[in-house]
């Protein structure tokens, strides 16, 4: 399930990304990808929805977004600003992340879908073409400034402080992106260190089996190895996919990084297996624990939120 939903997510945000014209069908087919098994969450909301309060009305409601019959126009406004440029890539990603989570157009799924807008906004403007910023984390753990921020740019319009209201909500956001960028980069730099193990253990299993050949870099294993950082979990159907290869090769090199102690196997069901990064999936554990701390330090203040028990080390 894991290395199925990690495919899909991955080929719908490249497509948001790719396209030269994103449109409201690219968002719906986005939502779609990221709620595949709610079909009955599928598609531009047809019923009024409202955030917090009671579940039969919205009369205690934190927050109502747009009437059903305003979610159509409101979200071809969205697209066409996003496939603009009037403003900076983060002051962009701010108000095309605002904006969609304040007409909210699904039923469900809309934090998921707007916090890969974000991602989808700064990679098309250049800012971020081969990482994804853990925006979202950050602002999970600010989550209270982050509510509050939101509410801020609701208002706004309504009490005639627009300008302010839009300028303290882009001020935030500008911060939890440069916090991003820092978590990011103290990543980026564990998970080199991994690469350079890997690199190291396949080419030490590959002497213990008398390979006299240098690997390939268009093959099976290389390319699966390059991306793996990104794609901890696999399965030989993942891998077909995802690098464009035979169901051989893509068995092959599964078997030869789990040679290399580089993946662990893991049965899922009968005949079928699941390849899994262990360094990795600890190296991301680790980094949630730290974005879930105010001080993005657990030494200092503990995590707020539940996130996985650190790994035995």
């Amino acid at each position: 399930m894991v290395a199925n939903n990690m495919t899909l997510v991955r080929e719908a945000t490249t497509r948001l990304v790719h396209a030269p014209l994103v449109t409201v069908g690219d968002v719906v087919e986005l939502h779609r990808s990221l709620l595949r098994d709610e079909p009955h969450h599928h598609g531009i909301r047809t019923v009024q929805n409202w955030i917090g309060g009671s579940d039969w009305h919205p009369m205690d409601a934190d927050f109502v977004p747009p009437s059903p019959d305003r979610v159509a126009a409101t979200m071809g406004d969205l697209v066409d600003y996003m496939n603009g440029a009037s403003h900076a890539p983060i002051v962009q990603a701010a108000l095309v992340h605002a904006q969609f989570e304040t007409i909210h157009p699904f039923t469900d799924g809309n934090g998921r879908v707007g916090r890969a807008l974000v991602h989808s906004v700064l990679t098309r403007r250049g800012l971020t073409p081969d990482s994804v910023l853990p925006v979202s984390l950050v602002l999970s753990t600010l989550r209270e400034r982050y509510v509050d921020g939101l509410q801020t740019f609701r208002e706004a319009g309504a009490t005639g402080t627009a300008r302010s209201g839009r300028e303290e909500w882009i001020a935030f956001f500008a911060e939890v992106t440069l916090l991003a960028s820092e978590q990011a980069t103290q990543l980026s730099s564990e998970l080199a260190e991994i690469r350079d193990e890997w690199t190291e253990r396949l080419a030490g299993s590959r002497q213990l089996r008398g390979a006299q050949r240098a690997l390939r870099s268009d093959s099976a294993t290389a390319l699966i190895l390059a991306d793996l950082v990104g794609t901890p979990v696999l399965t030989v159907d993942t891998a077909q996919r995802i690098h464009g290869v035979s169901r051989v090769a893509a068995q092959r090199a599964l078997d030869e990084l789990h040679t290399a102690e580089i993946l662990t196997r893991r049965s899922i069901g009968p005949g079928r297996d699941a390849y899994v990064s262990g360094d990795v999936l600890d190296l991301i554990t680790w980094a949630e624990r730290r974005l879930a701390s105010t001080k993005f330090d657990t030494r200092k203040a503990p995590p707020r939120h539940g996130v996985p028990a650190p790994p035995e080390r």
